[in-house]
């Protein structure tokens, strides 16, 4: 078994007007969350985020439109998702990006990780997902993008 890389994305995906898509996950019934996803061999992050995006969401995005916010944060990994990991590795690096859209789009999830979407206002997707650090980058959206 190949064990996930304790390095990964969080992708805010959203609108001018701060509308975030939200998608909920397969394994963990109302537990919102943006799109993420762990690096894979030695992957530049930009391309995991593109290559997540577009996995989890079928958003072909243009490279030059996300934006790599050169911020990172440290979390615990759930115990129900360690096994995922090489024995001992207990924490990831979480590397945040922004994606804007033109408007909500309707997305294609990938049926055996995500269950739904929804396009919400940024106040509302901060209190909805499960995340902490997914709360703050979201928190963070209004001085990124110069609202």
């Amino acid at each position: 078994m190949a064990y996930k890389q304790p390095i990964s994305v969080l992708v805010v995906i959203h609108t001018p007007d701060l509308q975030v898509l939200l998608i909920e996950r397969t394994d963990f019934p109302e537990a919102w969350q943006s799109v993420t996803g762990s690096r894979e061999a030695d992957e530049v992050l930009t391309d995991t985020a593109l290559r997540e995006v577009a996995e989890e969401t079928g958003i072909r995005a243009d490279p030059a439109s996300l934006r790599d916010w050169d911020y990172s944060s440290s979390y615990e990994i759930f115990e129900v998702w360690r096994h995922r990991y090489a024995p001992g590795v207990t924490t990831n690096v979480e590397h945040v990006f922004s994606l804007q859209v033109p408007a909500p789009l309707a997305v294609t999830l990938a049926p055996r990780e995500h269950r739904r979407y929804r396009w919400v206002d940024w106040q509302v997707a901060a209190e909805m997902v499960f995340s902490p650090s997914n709360a703050e980058a979201i928190r963070m959206l209004v001085q990124r993008t110069g609202h």
